[in-house]
């Protein structure tokens, strides 16, 4: 492999990017463990010199902060925590497991459109605000608002054209004489497709999970205008850090965001060397 070495210049760039790209991080981690009377100082402390852990203990013991007389936190991130884990979870498993059969159908027996696959992709090319609406009136009039099968449904439908995308680009790479083969030796299409193409496209499989995994941890807005009284998830719980008697709860707030971002930087470090590929299937002909 060629490598080219970086002048002064684009490293110069380069260092100053990661900065601008990792600042908030350091803010959020060092903001996670400072005591609330460092919270607003001014000028701002940068690195605490009394770091404490009070705001991951009030995460699960809201009462944690009345020992620096503040308060506010009315319920503990368990709940949060606990729903975001259960919808992204199965809303990933149905997502992919639904994404992988409509990835073989249009690779293997579709009619060879290649408009099918951005078809499939422009359901995601509207806002979840322009979407948020209908499905919360639609799933108001059948009782599952404020549930997480309500929740798990409606991130299956803003996942599902992720992943039929990104599967049928790593099917498409698999040959068919492959699966043709198996056939011959007697097998039929699905054991064919489950003994064979599922195996030899597991990194992509792989890949594909952790993605679409990231997508419904991190998820926002559904989850709001779902959400009431009985499920609640991680980005909802971030907001809720506002309240009328103790203003933000910034430390707070931090705490969760790095709790929350834990998953998230070590399955984007799994998958890291599959993202391009499966985002830009079709670019490169053979």
């Amino acid at each position: 492999m060629l490598t080219r070495k970086l002048s002064p210049l684009q490293m110069a760039i380069m260092a100053a990017a990661l900065a601008v790209v990792l600042f908030p991080v350091f803010w959020i981690l060092m903001t996670s463990i400072k005591p609330p009377t460092d919270w607003n100082a001014s000028p701002a402390i940068w690195v605490p010199t009394k770091p404490t852990l009070v705001n991951f203990k009030t995460l699960f013991d809201p009462d944690a902060l009345r020992e620096y007389g503040v308060g506010g936190v009315s319920q503990s991130a368990t709940k949060a925590v606990l729903g975001s884990l259960l919808a992204s979870l199965v809303a990933t498993a149905l997502s992919v497991a639904i994404g992988l059969l409509a990835a073989i159908g249009i690779s293997r027996y579709g009619n060879g459109s290649k408009a099918t696959p951005l078809i499939i992709l422009s359901g995601r090319m509207f806002p979840p605000a322009a979407i948020a609406v209908p499905f919360v009136i639609i799933f108001s009039s059948i009782g599952l608002t404020d549930s997480y099968v309500g929740l798990i449904a409606i991130y299956v439908a803003a996942t599902l054209p992720f992943s039929t995308w990104m599967l049928k680009s790593f099917v498409d790479d698999l040959p068919r004489e492959i699966e043709e083969a198996a056939m011959i030796d007697g097998l039929s299409r699905l054991r064919a497709h489950l003994t064979v193409t599922i195996p030899l496209i597991r990194g992509g499989l792989f890949a594909t999970t952790m993605f679409i995994f990231i997508l419904n941890w991190s998820e926002f807005m559904f989850a709001l205008v779902l959400a009431y009284s009985n499920i609640s998830t991680i980005p909802v719980q971030l907001a809720k850090y506002v309240t009328a008697t103790a203003g933000t709860l910034y430390g707070v707030q931090a705490a969760l965001a790095v709790l929350a971002m834990v998953p998230l930087v070590i399955v984007g470090y799994l998958i890291q060397s599959h993202l391009a590929r499966g985002m830009t299937f079709g670019a490169i002909k053979q």
